[in-house]
């Protein structure tokens, strides 16, 4: 697997960080939903403009399940988790992901799971904990549901859309997907949010970031590295985008970074390297995968 693939994939989780900060500052007080659906449908319609390119019928209804896990259905969830947990939990939660993924992928993809695999994906729990989580942090019974399946929607996402391998470019697979999740959002919008919210300069500016750079770009990377690296290898990337959520806020808020983070960004970083080496070491089995 060339380098350049694992750090294109990279850079979606990365950037994916930086949308704590976009939200809170651009887009304070508006309704995640619509949020969510003005992330979606404008990014997905934009890359179907510029791919030319309807999906054939045949295919519908496995972009249907795809946009629902990848976005409608994982957004709502994350959403609904965030806000009725603190940060920490919302996103100590999420990164239960990769190891759904390891026995998703075993279940659905006939992958070997191994123990690197199983081993990395719990020191990124941990390196997540004790980069986000505090002592004060509270629990809700919902909250706690719904970021538990925001993972497993978000996971199973990941192995389906490595199974279901359309004969299409990434960049057109993301717009059908992103369209997909866009279009199934617009009803539960209009009936959770009948009237659309009045949107200043900020707010645009906010939007057009999270769809075109948070959305499209990021997604369009995620899929592209999906088509060529293993679940699991990808999956684990995902400690990035809460690393680059806590270093974003030490750069620019002017947040302390206290030991607990360094040593949990360390241990995030140390699964991400012991990931992508140990299931790197043997091509037959991330070929299989």
């Amino acid at each position: 697997m060339p380098i350049r693939t694992l750090l294109l994939t990279a850079l979606a989780p990365a950037i994916w960080g930086s949308s704590y900060i976009v939200t809170t500052t651009f887009l304070p007080g508006h309704s995640p939903l619509v949020v969510a659906l003005l992330r979606a449908l404008p990014a997905g319609l934009l890359l179907l403009l510029l791919v030319r390119q309807l999906p054939p019928l045949s295919w519908l209804p496995r972009l249907m399940v795809l946009g629902a896990l990848n976005f409608s259905l994982f957004w709502v969830l994350l959403f609904l988790s965030a806000y009725r947990l603190p940060g920490g939990v919302a996103a100590t939660l999420g990164a239960v992901q990769p190891l759904i993924v390891v026995f998703l992928s075993a279940l659905l993809l006939q992958t070997q799971i191994r123990a690197a695999a199983v081993a990395a994906a719990l020191l990124s729990m941990a390196g997540v904990a004790l980069l986000v989580l505090t002592p004060a942090a509270k629990l809700d019974t919902l909250g706690v549901l719904a970021g538990l399946g925001g993972a497993l929607s978000m996971a199973t996402g990941v192995v389906l859309t490595r199974k279901w391998q359309p004969p299409v470019p990434p960049l057109t697979f993301t717009a059908w997907q992103l369209t997909a999740g866009g279009l199934l959002l617009v009803p539960v919008a209009l009936w959770m949010v009948p009237e659309m919210p009045v949107f200043t300069a900020a707010n645009i500016l906010g939007l057009a970031y999270m769809s075109l750079i948070g959305g499209a770009l990021t997604y369009i990377l995620w899929f592209r590295g999906l088509a060529r690296i293993g679940p699991s290898q990808v999956s684990l990337l995902g400690v990035l985008s809460p690393l680059s959520a806590v270093i974003l806020g030490w750069l620019l808020l002017g947040e302390i970074l206290t030991p607990n983070q360094m040593l949990g960004a360390a241990l995030a970083l140390f699964s991400l390297w012991l990931g992508q080496v140990r299931l790197r070491s043997r091509p037959s089995a991330t070929a299989a995968e």
